[in-house]
């Protein structure tokens, strides 16, 4: 039988209130205890999971955690207990054990033969990137397939049209604009600067609280505004301010979440449909209409969707299907395609009797034809089921295109799957395997409705609490292995932040921060993360994380990832430090015209940086002419060079004019992903236009293009001529001062050779060209 376990650090007064608490905890902890001694398989699961992620009340003790999970394993078989040990053995983390790859292995494989879908996933992502075993895409397709089928399975076990998704989690870096900040990073610009986590970071920079922004709403909804009355139900309804773009079943995203409250949206929605419908008819829906403008129709007309969609979902109330088709059936007499879709979904299912494919089809022609994603990809259901794979690929792939989160992922996975396995001459696809690979891994990990690490980890760090930190950490640890990305990046971006201080003595998953962060960049990176692969290129640079800081090689492979970056064509930044380093020559073979280039990838890609790259030139196109007239071997940029430049790249607000453009390019909802509705956007925007103009002083925040261009780029300008002349200034200065200097050298070695006897060298030296000691003189000034 198992041994009674220590309790450290749990011998707390119960002489006030939160000493009761916690001796409560105690008490919890000891009967746990005690129930495992008896034999008792489901009080040791439960003393692993109150150990490793305890409530406030109890300190994290991961040692118990791991003796616990030891033991279940043993005794049970689980396969959680078994995941678990393989993340202790995969990670070390908090120095419980030490880092052995093999048994880590052994463990996630017993987990993922038993059904784990967080172990099947660790051991995908393991064959895919090559940890602890040989890169194998087939086999990692084999794990990533599994765990899909569970998320799947999961999906439809919900309501009709399947579970409401996950919110979509966030990165902590994008809160600050990026690892590099805004404008920076790649996160952050273009159509990136839309996205939801960038543009929450900077309303909370801003001041806004999501409590503020729904108090906002609310005024004006009891104003009898039915706008914010249907925005507030989504808003409520979604679970996030951050609503999806897609469709209703489209999730959304966690940065914005606030309580979801299904109740609380139906009395929004019918507080809008009442307007319309003042009572309720289900033998004829469209009897006792009212007529209201077409602005109020539409509104009404979603309303009607979210209600049919509440019904018939059981979402806040009792399933009701009867209710459902009665307020889709008012909303799909003004087109609304979400009740077109739900209707769709009735006959499908057959919810009010036999199941009517035709009329299915009928009604979800309609929604596909409003590009509603989701009754694109029923379309595309039914034609797989009837064998006509062509026309399900047409139409699972124009559902993604319309921001399809899951099931158009789940069902091309399975087709690209099949092409991969189909043997050709001999071998497989391996662009096939790729692709369903990807793609199962992303239905993984949206469908992770049993173990939902990142949104559980999401909840604790924004608690602010150092031990819900430290569990939050622990969360996105596991999710890390298990091959989440933003995982991977949030950890990597607080420890190079240097806040693993948080974590105290839990946390020693190497020695090193540095390394570990650099371990966790690089696989970020690996999953197209460009602003983690610029990072890693940093780290080498910088000598950071890796076994010799000051080995020459870690230049080379800086370079080799700058480049890497550059050739995404994303990254301003990695143009730029590929640049300096032409440049300089650092790493890589000095070259002013790769240098040039690379600046000038660098303002075209990112305008906002005109600035720094204007004078980045400035600075490349003097020490060019220097190296050339200081008998440079290499063949510097020309004066001509330099006016083309001007005339390419510059004008008096040019940089303003620049960003402005790449600003309206970034509003483009049609560029890259699709960008969910900003209720804290559209209120700004709302109010402002409520406003006509008069701003009071705390809207000046807001006011956006209204500042003093002019007055920006006159500054803009006269800064970039103060640089000019100081530049000249120092040079005139400095050839002055070395002009004198080679005249007294040759001075004074006359002089001396003239007391030998000797005649002076016709160069003013004894056989060593005056042109070794200028470019001595400039190589150190510049």
């Amino acid at each position: 039988m198992w041994a009674k376990l220590d309790l450290p650090g749990l011998s707390i007064s119960r002489g006030s209130a939160k000493g009761e608490f916690r001796g409560r905890a105690v008490k919890v902890l000891d009967l746990l205890h005690y129930a495992a001694e008896q034999g008792s398989t489901d009080a040791l699961a439960k003393l692993g999971e109150v150990s490793m992620f305890p409530p406030s009340s109890i300190p994290m003790n991961l040692t118990r955690a791991f003796n616990a999970y030891e033991a279940h394993a043993s005794a049970a078989g689980s396969p959680t207990s078994q995941s678990m040990l393989g993340f202790f053995y995969a990670t070390g983390y908090a120095g419980v054990v030490e880092v052995d790859q093999a048994k880590a292995l052994l463990h996630y494989t017993f987990a993922a033969l038993g059904g784990d879908q967080t172990a099947e996933m660790a051991l995908g992502y393991r064959h895919w990137a090559g940890i602890g075993v040989p890169e194998d895409c087939m086999t990692a397709l084999g794990w990533y397939e599994s765990a899909a089928e569970r998320a799947m399975a999961q999906f439809l076990s919900g309501p009709p049209g399947g579970r409401t998704l996950l919110l979509y989690p966030t990165r902590l870096s994008d809160l600050a604009g990026g690892v590099y900040g805004p404008g920076s990073s790649v996160a952050s610009t273009g159509w990136n600067a839309n996205r939801a986590a960038i543009r929450a970071g900077q309303a909370r920079a801003a001041g806004e609280t999501w409590q503020d922004i729904l108090e906002f709403y609310q005024y004006h909804t009891d104003q009898g505004e039915l706008e914010y009355t249907l925005r507030l139900g989504r808003i409520y309804y979604h679970g996030t301010l951050y609503t999806p773009a897609a469709g209703a079943s489209a999730g959304g995203d966690a940065v914005g979440a606030v309580l979801q409250d299904y109740r609380r949206a139906r009395q929004y929605f019918l507080r809008i449909a009442r307007h319309m419908w003042p009572k309720d008819n289900l033998v004829a829906p469209l009897l006792g209409k009212r007529e209201l403008d077409e602005r109020s129709s539409v509104l009404v007309a979603q309303a009607c969707g979210y209600l049919g969609r509440i019904f018939l979902r059981g979402e806040g109330v009792k399933a009701d299907a009867k209710y459902a088709k009665m307020w889709f059936e008012r909303g799909a007499d003004y087109g609304e395609r979400e009740c077109h879709n739900g209707l769709g979904v009735i006959y499908k299912e057959g919810l009010l009797g036999s199941k009517d494919d035709t009329k299915a089809i009928s009604y979800f022609a309609g929604a596909s034809g409003a590009d509603l994603a989701e009754a694109q990809v029923q379309l595309g259901r039914y034609h797989l089921l009837n064998g006509d794979t062509v026309s399900a690929t047409q139409f699972f792939d124009i559902a993604l295109r319309h921001g399809s989160p899951f099931e158009a992922y789940y069902y091309l996975a399975h087709i690209h799957a099949n092409t991969a396995r189909t043997v050709a001459t001999g071998t497989t696809s391996s662009g096939s395997c790729a692709v369903a690979l990807s793609w199962f891994k992303i239905v993984a990990e949206r469908g992770a409705w049993k173990n939902d690490w990142m949104g559980e980890a999401e909840k604790r760090w924004n608690t602010g609490h150092d031990q819900d930190k430290k569990v939050a950490m622990l969360y996105w640890a596991i999710a890390a292995e298990s091959g989440h990305e933003i995982a991977q990046n949030n950890i990597a971006y607080l420890l190079d932040k240097g806040e693993s201080v948080l974590l105290g003595e839990d946390y020693g998953m190497t020695s090193d921060s540095a390394r570990s962060a650099l371990l966790y960049w690089t696989r970020s990176a690996a999953q197209n993360n460009i602003d983690a692969l610029v990072k890693v290129g940093d780290y080498h640079y910088n000598g950071l994380g890796i076994a010799d800081a000051l080995a020459p090689e870690r230049l080379e492979k800086a370079a080799g990832y700058y480049q890497s970056a550059v050739e995404s064509q994303l990254s301003a930044l990695a143009m730029w430090n590929l640049g300096w380093m032409y440049e300089n020559g650092l790493g890589i073979p000095q070259d002013f015209h790769l240098a040039k280039r690379y600046y000038d990838l660098a303002m075209e890609t990112n305008p906002a940086g005109y600035l720094p790259v204007t004078l980045s030139l400035i600075k490349l196109y003097a020490r060019s002419i220097w190296y050339t007239v200081s008998g440079g071997t290499n063949h510097g940029l020309s004066l001509w060079d330099l006016r083309d430049a001007v005339d390419d790249h510059w004008y008096l607000g040019k940089s303003k004019d620049d960003a402005k453009k790449g600003r309206r390019n970034s509003l483009d909802g049609s560029i890259g992903e699709p960008i969910g509705e900003d209720a804290v956007q559209w209120a700004r925007d709302r109010r402002d236009r409520d406003d006509q103009g008069d701003l009071g002083p705390e809207d000046y925040l807001f006011s956006g293009d209204g500042e003093d261009t002019e007055s920006v780029e006159f500054v803009e300008t006269l800064l970039l001529l103060v640089l000019c002349g100081l530049l000249a200034w120092l040079i005139y200065v400095r050839t002055q001062w070395v002009t004198r200097r080679a005249e007294e050298e040759r001075r004074r070695r006359g002089a001396a050779g003239q007391a030998d006897g000797q005649a002076p060298n016709a160069a003013g030296g004894r056989g060593e060209p005056p042109a070794a000691g200028i470019r001595d003189i400039m190589a150190r000034f510049l």
